[in-house]
């Protein structure tokens, strides 16, 4: 297939108003130049990062496990060494999308880097951790992330009053979504209160997709027309319900950036669905789509880009209906995968600390 073919499957989703941000990071993707050519080939807008991520990324890298002798002589801390291995990558990462940072006034380019899984529950000590992440890093387009628990809802609205960028995850529920833009709106208002700009200050609503579908499929018996239908319906919906609020208008009057819509985990997990169905069905202007290398890969080999958000969504909200009248209740299941997330990654950063002893 031609290059220019290829690659231009993927910049054609951005020419319909969506960014695809890559779901990785480590020092050989950077060493290597293939993020600085996923920049320039793909036109990849964005980064994000995680415990798992990086958990991955010590334990198949020659070039991190050549650096911990001298890290371990250096901190005496696990988590003090880890910092010290993968700050600099994140803010090579930086540097490769500060060219677009600046071409866009601060709508795109950045990647983040997640607060420690420890402090989910804490929203003091989020605020803390963001505060001195911001300030380790150093970097106007670094964007901190914080779980979306009741404490980190907490913590988004005094980050948000700091001035710092932030990606809210680990979002499963139309409440978290709601919650997490009212605390977005009050750090900005308070702001605007106290005389203090709001412009460049940017969030990201990342709300998880595949493993919606997983948890609510195994409650369906097989073959159910229902089946992989839910996580795109609520996702059109809260696209929906976003781009019908009037509300930011008084931010955007002050030049404020609006707090986007961000797809997280839309690799699918099973071989019998398509594997960039959610990629196809979830493209609409002002939204980020966070994406795998394998799912990248796969929708530059045979993508098809075409705006998917945005229509007629009461096909959507009859899905939601029929599921809630079959009794399955997608805040609840959302309230158990974001426990489940917040495992995952406490045991993914437990390794990473592990790993740097």
């Amino acid at each position: 297939m031609n290059n220019m073919l290829e690659h231009g499957r993927l910049r054609a989703v951005g020419a319909l108003g969506q960014q695809i941000w890559l779901d990785n990071l480590s020092r050989e993707l950077l060493a290597s130049g293939r993020l600085a050519e996923l920049i320039a080939n793909d036109g990849v807008q964005g980064l994000t990062s995680n415990p798992a991520i990086f958990y991955q990324a010590l334990q198949h890298d020659p070039a991190y496990r050549a650096a911990l002798p001298l890290l371990r002589t250096a901190h005496a801390a696990p988590e003090a060494r880890f910092e010290a291995l993968v700050i600099p990558d994140v803010q090579r990462a930086c540097d490769l999308f500060a060219p677009l940072y600046q071409a866009t006034d601060g709508r795109a380019g950045f990647v983040s880097f997640e607060v420690a899984p420890r402090l989910a529950h804490d929203a003091a000590g989020t605020l803390a951790e963001a505060r001195r992440l911001w300030a380790l890093i150093a970097r106007p387009n670094a964007m901190i992330k914080i779980p979306a628990t009741p404490a980190g809802i907490a913590a988004l609205e005094e980050v948000i009053y700091a001035g710092i960028n932030v990606n809210m995850t680990l979002i499963f529920s139309a409440s978290q979504v709601q919650a997490v833009r009212a605390a977005h709106r009050r750090g900005l208002a308070r702001r605007l209160q106290d005389k203090l700009s709001v412009q460049r200050i940017a969030s990201v609503a990342s709300v998880f997709i595949s493993r919606i579908d997983v948890a609510v499929d195994a409650l369906l018996p097989p073959g159910d027309a229902l089946r992989g239908q839910a996580a795109m319906a609520a996702a059109r919906i809260a696209y929906a319900d976003w781009k019908n609020d009037s509300g930011f208008g008084v931010f955007a009057a002050f030049g404020a950036t609006p707090q986007w819509l961000l797809w997280a985990s839309t690799a699918t997990k099973t071989a019998a669905e398509r594997d960039v169905r959610y990629v196809e069905g979830l493209i609409g202007a002002d939204t980020i789509n966070t994406v795998p290398d394998a799912t990248l890969a796969a929708f530059r080999d045979h993508g098809e880009a075409a705006t998917t958000l945005g229509t007629e969504v009461a096909a959507e909200r009859a899905v939601l209906a029929q599921l809630a009248h079959r009794g399955i209740d997608l805040e609840t299941i959302g309230q158990q995968l974001l426990e489940a997330g917040l495992l995952q990654f406490e045991q993914a950063f437990s390794k990473v600390l592990a790993l740097t002893a």
